[in-house]
């Protein structure tokens, strides 16, 4: 059964491929230029046929008339010196052929006088094919072409007998011959319109495999060799989207990223001022009110700093100029780590080997700050957080805590998305970290997934980040 099933799939995989090959430019243009050629072959046939059948039937007639022509003085010259009273004579075949109608000449002939009596005759000759009375010129009777011819003042007649089978038999050698090329031409023209249109194509397989190892935030123009013609329309419009987009989504970031950095000395300065309110009074209320606005304005000023990383995340600079080995630098990005996590025991595991990838390094900062504060925010209290990469290149960032429903996980990647307000007003996010990692994780060319309960537990959350390798 499994060899069954094993064969099944490659069948569908070569049906797949071979109709993705058919729909593709290259089988569109092979099928139909062979199946124009075929049909022009075809159709070329034909008419060379029709050509060749009258050419053949005029030369076959031609040959009929002259043979009558040459044997009627013969059979006169033999007639007149003859005995009146001798019967008519049957001429000897000297080669007689073996044909699908017996032993016979594939020319039979007939000397008859005026009203029809016999005076000489080939061998083996058909007397029914003749009609009582003779006749002149060429006819057809009964699968034989006839031809008559008259002497001695049209008292003595030959009419010669030749089957159509052979006529028949040359056309078809003839046709045969114009149709054999086709098993050859079929396959040998499919054959070189793949290569000529690959060999055409090759500038645009190379623009869509430039348009395919971009990534997310390449917006660049694309830049190939040549394009055919008719694809430099294309090419051009394409580029001017880019450009557009590039544009807008430039002007965007740079609004977000300038109202975050531009509320940062305000937000500072207020943030000053309140402090200074709090040591300045006594009033018990009024240094409450103080710390409810020390809060708000703490709030606000990291919502200022993850939309600083969001702009970032998105800007498209997320690849590295050269790989580089992320092990020692997880190393170094944990300890500095380590003092907000407090409470907390962060653990990490790393393999032995070099890991290299291709991730712009401060962007793997604050991708594993963001797993690590929204680990330490939502995970349960005084529990651990494991961060741990392996060989293959994937970074987990688990930590215990409920296990959230399906719905929730798949919404968690939002903006905005906020896990239960269970946690002290010190320890709330705001929405933003995972938002940042996944924009900063497919802008790299990497992978986003999320998982609870944790892998290989009964509880708690855990991201595994699928990092771009060198």
């Amino acid at each position: 059964m499994s060899e069954t099933r094993a064969m099944s799939e490659i069948k569908a995989m070569q049906f797949k491929r071979l109709a993705l090959w058919i729909n593709s430019l290259q089988g569109r243009l092979g099928v139909g230029l062979t199946l124009g050629v075929t049909l022009l072959w075809l159709a070329a046939t034909l008419a060379s046929g029709l050509v060749l059948r009258h050419e053949l039937y005029g030369a076959f007639d031609s040959g009929l008339e002259e043979t009558a022509q040459r044997i009627l003085p013969l059979a006169v010259t033999e007639i007149l010196n003859r005995d009146p009273l001798t019967p008519p004579q049957q001429i000897a075949a000297l080669r007689p052929k073996v044909t699908e109608r017996g032993r016979q000449e594939q020319i039979s002939y007939v000397v008859r006088s005026k009203d029809g009596t016999l005076l000489l005759r080939s061998h083996n000759v058909d007397l029914a094919l003749f009609t009582a009375q003779p006749s002149l010129g060429f006819s057809t009777q009964a699968g034989y072409r006839l031809y008559g011819e008259a002497a001695v003042s049209g008292t003595i007649f030959i009419e010669v007998a030749e089957p159509l089978g052979q006529r028949q038999q040359a056309m078809h050698t003839a046709i045969l011959a114009l149709l054999l090329p086709l098993l050859l031409l079929i396959p040998l023209s499919l054959l070189g319109i793949w290569l000529l249109v690959r060999l055409n194509l090759r500038s645009v397989l190379a623009y869509k495999n430039a348009i395919a190892a971009r990534g997310a935030g390449d917006l660049s123009p694309i830049v190939t060799t040549p394009l055919p013609s008719e694809i430099v329309p294309v090419s051009e419009a394409v580029n001017q989207l880019l450009e557009r987009l590039r544009r807008a989504l430039e002007s965007e970031r740079s609004f977000t990223a300038n109202s975050a950095h531009e509320l940062r000395t305000p937000l500072a300065s207020a943030l000053a001022q309140v402090q200074r309110l709090q040591r300045a009074t006594t009033d018990s209320a009024l240094q409450e009110r103080a710390r409810q606005i020390e809060s708000a304005l703490q709030q606000l000023s990291r919502l200022s700093e993850k939309l600083m990383q969001l702009a970032k995340a998105e800007g498209g600079a997320l690849v590295a100029a050269a790989p580089y080995d992320v092990v020692p630098i997880l190393g170094y990005l944990i300890t500095e780590l380590s003092r907000i996590t407090i409470g907390s025991r962060l653990q990490l595991q790393v393999p032995e080997t070099a890991v290299l990838t291709i991730m712009d390094m401060d962007a793997l900062g604050i991708l594993l700050r963001n797993l690590v504060e929204n680990a330490y925010k939502y995970g349960a209290p005084e529990g651990t957080i494991n961060v741990s990469l392996s060989s293959a290149g994937v970074l987990s960032v688990s930590n215990a805590g409920a296990v959230l429903s399906a719905d929730v996980l798949s919404g968690l990647t939002g903006r905005f998305v906020r896990g239960a307000d269970e946690q002290p007003l010190a320890k709330q996010g705001v929405g933003l970290g995972l938002a940042i990692v996944q924009a900063i994780a497919l802008g790299a060319g990497g992978q986003l997934t999320l998982h609870s309960p944790a892998v290989g537990k009964t509880d708690g959350f855990e991201v595994r980040v699928q990092l771009p390798l060198a």
